[in-house]
């Protein structure tokens, strides 16, 4: 008898995923109440419960070794809590406690750097998928007919296709190793934007660009500089005016 294949499960490791929690349960009193249950089982470095839409209803126990992880899992799944069953499972990725502990802040910075990148390419794919969306025809709409269509003004312009349409907002575009700043004072010079963006790791140029104010590109290394430096200057004030600046990716 040709047996079932059984899908592979995720690894073992400290952190507990919690889901199926009573939603309308405060992050702090939910947390209360996960760890009067799970530090039966262990040493508890930290419960992640917040409270926005998508977080809802879930939550992160993490321990401080995998065995005490795997214990709670084993006994406490279906457990009650406020009328409802938990489901568990092993996280699918190091919380930062854990990754603090076991690789320092190095690590830690890194796993941060990682997971800021992941986010944003996501966002990146989920915006043009948003964009592709609105530019879809209704169900049930006519057809193009092969009449040609009317000469109007401004043709010999390059048509805009809907595919060419779907572009990704600056906001979401994916991260690289180059930021183009926008927004900028007219003080702002070859000096004070390297003095800004030479402190991130791999910082490598300033290029302005002649004839123009108020805009730079800044290139790095690699997109984990660029992508600290993005997080940490995006909306920053500069200038006598104190306006502040547009920090994104270059587009490619």
């Amino acid at each position: 008898m040709a047996t079932v294949p059984v899908p592979a499960s995720i690894p073992p490791n400290p952190t507990v995923y919690v889901r199926n929690l009573e939603e309308r349960i405060k992050p702090d009193e939910l947390k209360e109440a996960l760890s009067e249950i799970f530090s039966e089982y262990g040493t508890i470095l930290e419960i992640i419960a917040k409270k926005n839409l998508k977080a809802k209803g879930q939550a992160f126990v993490v321990f401080d070794n995998v065995d005490s992880a795997t214990r709670a899992i084993d006994e406490i799944n279906g457990f009650d809590l406020f009328d409802k069953p938990m489901v568990l499972d092993y996280a699918k990725t190091r919380s930062d406690a854990t990754v603090l502990r076991e690789g320092g802040d190095d690590e830690l910075e890194s796993h941060k750097r990682r997971r800021l990148a992941e986010k944003e390419r996501r966002q990146a794919h989920e915006a043009l998928e948003a964009q592709k969306k609105l530019k879809r025809p209704p169900v049930g709409a006519p057809e193009a007919t092969g009449r040609p269509a009317k000469t109007a003004k401004g043709a010999g312009l390059k048509p805009t296709s809907g595919a060419a349409a779907a572009v990704i907002p600056d906001e979401y575009l994916p991260p690289n190793k180059i930021l183009f700043l926008r927004d900028l004072p007219d003080t702002a010079d070859q000096e004070t934007l390297t003095s800004v963006f030479g402190r991130f790791e791999g910082f490598q140029e300033v290029r302005l660009v002649p004839g123009r104010k108020g805009i730079a590109f800044v290139e790095y290394e690699s997109e984990s500089g660029a992508i600290s430096a993005k997080e940490a200057t995006s909306g920053m004030p500069m200038g006598p005016e104190g306006k502040p600046i547009r920090v994104t990716f270059q587009r490619q």
